[in-house]
């Protein structure tokens, strides 16, 4: 059914409600008014790269592994199969009277927070640090949750919004000052287009505070921004106890009365956390109307109705069986995720590598045999990992032998409580002196980089203190390439870190199931690298402002005054790519791409914009377009990718966009125009000049 017609019936059902019946169905778990036939509910779930926490699913790569792939088709295509997965389980669990947390059909995903600081450790749920990047595949992950028809598929959500990308450790008292052009021009637009454009079901506030306001009770945000400017029509969801960090850590308010009535106020539909039990003690203390917990409930009846879950008539999606989760063709997506969302930094020449030339290949460190370095964070559980060390395995099956040694624990100094420090680097010495090649698996994994009170990670708060591996894989590292004999350096993590050694360096972020599978098939040569950074990656944080500055000066490509170690987009192929024939006319560049080498590859086509007039434009440049394209050897195409109007813009200090005229420069090729991404690929983007009258 389509909104007005849900929205109907649920103002229907509403008034049939009493008072007490209307604020119990404000809890993410919800109770079942059997008088009404409304069956009892559980909001939370979550679905960031497969469906999370509730058993057996296809467990795609982390999202900032997705974002690598700069593939907004492919996050689409991802997300419908996320979404069959997630109506398969609930029809099964339903069926079975299953009615518990991650069972439900509101997913609360994506997060398209900007990764603006790469110590956060939740970054790696986002899709990098570029606004215009996590517009365009956060819209695309939308679509493909929500689907096409009336009935939504699952219910997306939009969080945490706003302005909020740690610190992790004082998230639930951190008041996040920002400035308005800051707050426009970075922080929201990702948000706007998935409720413009997109659609979002639902949007989840923030746990901090903005500008002294608490997100989840914010006027400005919720009320002003959400629903006033862009026309919100679904509803807003509290991160989880937010709102009793209103009068326990932020001090805003006093009592939880006083919190439920401050969120109620300004708009929070659902709590996630108890102080919504708090609402009939407010409405008593005449701080809450009933008419405000009326249009609450009202807005996720509408939900449930728009989900087919009220009524009794249903919806197509009730027939996907069980039998439709965790399918070979899923698996087969996401295997090529897997092999799409890997980053090529550092190459000698040593890939690819040929397995019928190698008698021996070492595979070696505490990531080599790891299922946590696949998964990441908010993950599903898989029933086909894929572990780097079985994917090398299987491709040398009958030609080279492969030997493994772990070489050192992720972060402490041994592997065994009894045995001395360094326990493991004897055995793996041996290995990389032994072997034609390595493969050293280094980086992190969801323990050591993640959320707040949500891993048994050594450091608590969840980021990370620095850019660098943790010393026992550094010292690790530097044994092996001691050793002289050709390493090829694999880093899992969902963040930046500051490693440039190796003849090889490849970025393989939390892959997913596939991640062995997928390695092993761009190291053999059998899939050339195509993926992108969606963030900068620094030489350290000596570099950056305080994690706690949320301003964006010396932040991200877009206002970095010094040189990256591999910048944003950056990434190497096995082929070479060159680009002709670029013009700007009718609101799209045009150009002409060609795979000059003798092999397939994919090549991801990048157009930056630079305002060189507006003392209020980025100091850099900014991404406005790009597209993946995989071309054969020798094979060319002519790419049309369109601009959008806003990337003609700049924002005042007072937010507002300024349109005007002046000189823009659009440059087009395989990276950014900044000089360690011309240095490193050793070609520069082609310029198209435009002039545009205000």
């Amino acid at each position: 059914m389509n909104r007005e017609t849900a929205r109907e019936r649920a103002h229907a059902l509403v008034a049939h409600m009493t008072l007490e019946e209307k604020a119990s169905q404000l809890r993410y778990q919800a109770p079942t008014i059997p008088r009404l036939g409304v069956p009892a509910y559980n909001w939370w779930n979550e679905a960031l790269h497969g469906v999370a926490r509730a058993g057996t699913a296809t467990v795609f790569p982390q999202a900032i592994g997705m974002a690598a792939t700069f593939d907004d088709t492919l996050v689409g295509a991802v997300a419908d199969v996320i979404s069959t997965e997630a109506r398969a389980k609930y029809n099964m669990q339903s069926a079975h009277g299953d009615r518990d947390i991650y069972k439900g059909l509101t997913m609360w995903s994506p997060n398209v927070n900007l990764f603006r600081d790469p110590r956060w450790g939740r970054g790696q749920e986002t899709y990098g640090e570029d606004p215009y990047l996590t517009a365009r595949l956060g819209v695309a992950f939308v679509r493909g949750l929500q689907g096409s028809g009336d009935t939504l598929k699952v219910a997306a959500c939009a969080k945490h919004f706003a302005v909020h990308s740690g610190p992790e450790a004082i998230r639930h008292s951190f008041d996040a000052v920002v400035s308005q052009k800051d707050l426009r021009e970075t922080y929201l637009p990702a948000f706007r287009a998935l409720v413009q454009e997109a659609g979002v079901e639902s949007v989840m506030g923030a746990y901090n505070r903005v500008n002294g306001e608490p997100a989840c009770g914010s006027r400005t945000l919720l009320r002003d921004i959400l629903r006033g400017e862009w026309g919100f029509a679904g509803h807003i969801v509290s991160d989880c106890w937010a709102i009793r960090d209103f009068h326990e850590h932020h001090h805003i308010t006093d009592t939880a009365p006083e919190s439920a009535a401050l969120a109620m106020e300004n708009g929070c539909d659902l709590n996630c956390g108890d102080v919504y039990l708090q609402l009939l003690a407010a409405y008593q203390e005449g701080r809450v109307t009933e008419a405000q917990i009326t249009t609450a409930c009202e807005r996720l009846m509408t939900t449930r109705y728009l989900l087919g879950l009220l009524g009794g008539e249903g919806s197509a999606y009730d027939a996907i069986p069980y039998d439709a989760c965790d399918t070979d063709a899923h698996a087969a997506l996401a295997q090529t995720a897997a092999e799409k969302c890997m980053v090529l930094l550092r190459n000698d020449g040593v890939l690819p590598l040929s397995a019928d030339k190698l008698r021996t290949v070492g595979v070696i460190g505490p990531n080599a045999n790891s299922v946590a370095c696949l998964e990441g964070n908010y993950n599903g559980t898989s029933s086909r990992y894929v572990t780097y060390l079985e994917g090398i395995r299987a491709a040398c099956e009958g030609k080279a032998r492969v030997y493994y040694a772990q070489g050192c624990h992720l972060y402490r100094d041994r592997t065994s409580n009894l045995a001395m420090a360094d326990d493991r680097l004897a055995e793996a010495v041996a290995v990389a002196e032994q072997c034609d090649v390595s493969i050293l698996c280094l980086g992190l994994d969801a323990t050591l980089e993640g959320e707040e009170g949500d891993t048994g990670n050594e450091y608590s708060s969840g980021d990370k203190r620095d850019l660098r591996l943790p010393p026992p894989q550094q010292k690790l590292l530097d044994a092996a390439l001691a050793t002289g004999k050709p390493i090829v350096v694999v880093l899992s993590a969902g963040s930046a870190l500051a490693v440039d050694q190796g003849n090889a360096l490849l970025q393989a972020w939390y892959p997913g199931q596939a991640g062995g599978t997928a390695l092993a098939r761009i190291l053999f040569g059998e899939v050339s690298p195509g993926g992108r950074l969606p963030v900068t990656f620094y030489r350290g944080v000596d570099d950056l402002p305080a994690f706690e500055e949320y301003a964006m000066k010396n932040r991200t490509y877009r206002y970095y005054e010094g040189e990256a170690l591999y910048p944003f987009g950056f990434g190497l192929s096995y082929a070479r790519f060159t680009y002709s024939d670029a013009r700007y006319a009718g609101g799209a560049v045009k150009v002409t791409v060609e795979n000059t080498g003798n092999r397939e590859a994919d090549e991801v086509a990048q157009v930056y914009v630079k305002d060189h007039d507006s003392p209020l434009a980025p100091p850099n440049h900014s991404l406005c377009a790009f597209r993946r394209v995989t071309l054969g050897g020798g094979e060319r195409a002519e790419l049309t990718l369109p601009i959008r109007e806003e990337a003609f813009e700049a924002t005042g200090e007072d937010g507002r966009p300024v349109r005007h005229g002046g000189r823009f420069t659009l440059y087009v090729g395989g990276s950014q125009p900044d000089a360690c991404s011309v240095e490193r690929l050793g070609r520069k983007p082609l310029e198209i000049e435009v002039v545009r009258q205000g």
